[in-house]
């Protein structure tokens, strides 16, 4: 008699049916964390799980997993999350102690549960993306970047206060092109900033429209955060519209206490325009002091070209009355009385004034006790910074903004968390805390103690988030498959320690950082591991 033979489909549909009711033999894993309140990166809420790692990755997620493991963490009572993904950060930097390649380990970052980073903002990134990642060696985090604008046109065309030539347009566009196949995850600008302040908006779409082809994200240090804060907005948001690709808004603020909460009419205008369609998200610090150059003081036709141009624009007495009109009238814009809102971190030439004010510094050189002598005295620090190799003359902090606007950029649902730091040498002046604390600090005070967002929220704007508009589509989330970059830390202990008086003391609290797979951190200490990479974008044509 023949037998009923069930159908090779029928098979296929038993197989299927019986791997997924009835348990998985145990395995071996490299690390298993066990009784893990997982804050998964997506917004949700957290729940019990296990997390096993293999090669790298989180290989399988549920209670009680049946595995042996070559490392075991019994993570009761703490929060396991997604490593988190700074997109705002500057570590360019070649000398033997400063940047990523002085400090291969980056222990400011991984001591604030960060596992990749972003650099290149703002304009100004490595030319040679390719040759950057092919230098870096030894990395204790992930890092990506964007090719700067700022960048390409110096290269191209110097500091000059021009448009490009046709021929020079077409080399700025072949050097965006080599990056994007290097590479780098998009295009960015920093248009108040030399040379990319003296671009108009059309040349910016034609290089952006480059990186668009590949897939990249157009990030932008937007033209001006003041008076025409949402006119800027408009500029960036046209631009990706223009070029077809998503638009990153970096360290959004409104600054100057004379437009202090006005920050939502920007989130509204940004709001209006995702409604349409267009993909904009933004990032935010949580601080309301700023970090940049002593030149952004000026009007910034009087710091086109070299050092040696500014200051003879600033030696002659006619252009110096120009530029001490101008510098008034910005002054007077922002609301600010004085100068003593700018404090310097380091200064070359007199490291000394690292952390006085401006006003502070003016006194000290017996200028006159006003205005006058305060913008007089920035002027002179401009010339000796130049000399001394630092054309903007002097790394400062701003207090630009307010601690009730940055809450609501903080409660803006799109709104990322990102340090905009760097890798610090520990010790050498008075940078902002960011580099240190960002991630901790948010943890700290803006959801433990004030309640401005939830852990789920706070570790989505930290993970998912960023990972999400960049196209990193196997990191930011707690889940089998994805890169096991992980953090495990109690949300009751963790606490940024970097004050802007003194900068330079890690994070406490985050008790193990994984990246790639590995152990960087264990029980709050740095190891010797170094598994980070260069994260480059897959090319979109």
């Amino acid at each position: 008699m023949q037998k009923n033979i069930p159908a090779p489909h029928t098979i296929l549909v038993i197989a299927i049916l019986f791997v997924f009711t009835h348990p998985v033999l145990a395995q071996d894993a490299d690390i298993l964390i066990r009784n893990a309140r997982v804050v998964d990166g997506t917004g949700s809420p957290w729940f019990l799980s296990d997390v096993a790692v293999t090669d790298g990755r989180i290989s399988a997620m549920g209670r009680k997993l049946d595995l042996d493991a070559d490392k075991t963490i019994d993570a009761v009572g703490r929060v396991l999350t997604p490593g988190f993904v700074d997109v705002h950060t500057h570590v360019e930097g070649s000398s033997r102690r400063a940047g990523l390649e002085g400090q291969p380990r980056a222990d400011n970052f991984l001591l604030d549960g960060v596992t990749t980073i972003i650099t290149g903002n703002c304009g100004g990134s490595e030319i040679d993306i390719g040759g950057y990642a092919n230098r870096l060696e030894d990395l204790g985090i992930n890092v990506a970047s964007f090719i700067g604008h700022n960048t390409v046109r110096q290269e191209v065309m110097g500091p000059d206060d021009r448009a490009p030539t046709d021929v020079e347009m077409e080399a700025m566009k072949a050097l965006v092109e080599k990056a994007m196949l290097d590479g780098a995850v998009g295009f960015s600008t920093g248009l108040l900033y030399v040379p990319g302040t003296y671009a108009e908006t059309s040349e910016v779409i034609e290089l952006s429209r480059v990186a668009a082809a590949h897939g990249g994200v157009y990030t932008t240090h937007i033209r001006e955060q003041g008076a025409k804060l949402n006119e800027s907005l408009i500029e960036a948001i046209t631009i990706g519209v223009e070029a077809n690709m998503p638009v990153q808004i970096s360290h959004l603020k409104v600054k100057g206490p004379s437009r202090w909460g006005t920050i939502s009419s920007a989130i509204d205008l940004i709001e209006s325009y995702r409604e349409r369609g267009v993909d904009i998200v933004v990032d935010a610090y949580p601080y309301a002091r700023a970090s940049t150059n002593l030149g952004v003081n000026l009007p910034r036709w009087a710091v086109a070209g070299s050092a040696a141009d500014i200051a003879d624009r600033i030696e002659d007495p006619e252009t110096n009355q120009q530029i001490v009109t101008s510098m008034k009238g910005m002054l007077e814009d922002g609301g600010y009385p004085d100068y003593s809102f700018a404090t310097v971190a380091r200064f070359l030439p007199n490291e000394s004034y690292n952390g006085m004010n401006i006003s502070e510094i003016n006194r000290l050189r017996e200028g006159a006790p006003n205005i006058d002598g305060e913008i007089t005295t920035i002027l002179d620090m401009m010339v000796e910074g130049g000399q001394g190799g630092v054309s903007q003359g002097a790394s400062m902090v701003y207090h630009y903004m307010s601690d009730n606007d940055v809450d609501t950029i903080y409660r803006y649902p799109n709104a990322a968390i990102a340090s905009d730091g760097g890798v610090i040498e520990p010790g050498v002046g008075l940078p902002h805390p960011r580099s240190y604390g960002t991630n901790a600090r948010v943890f700290a005070d803006y959801v433990r103690e004030r309640n401005v967002m939830t852990l789920e929220d706070a570790v989505r704007r930290m993970t998912s988030l960023p990972a999400r508009a960049f196209s990193f589509h196997d990191r930011g989330i707690v889940r089998p498959g994805f890169v096991a970059d992980l953090v495990l830390f109690d949300p009751d202990k963790v606490q940024d320690k970097a004050t802007f008086e003194d900068p330079h003391q890690f994070s406490e609290g985050f008790d193990y950082v994984i990246v790639n797979g590995e152990i960087a951190v264990a029980d709050g200490e740095p190891t010797d591991v170094r598994a980070g990479k260069f994260v480059r974008h897959v090319s979109g044509d």
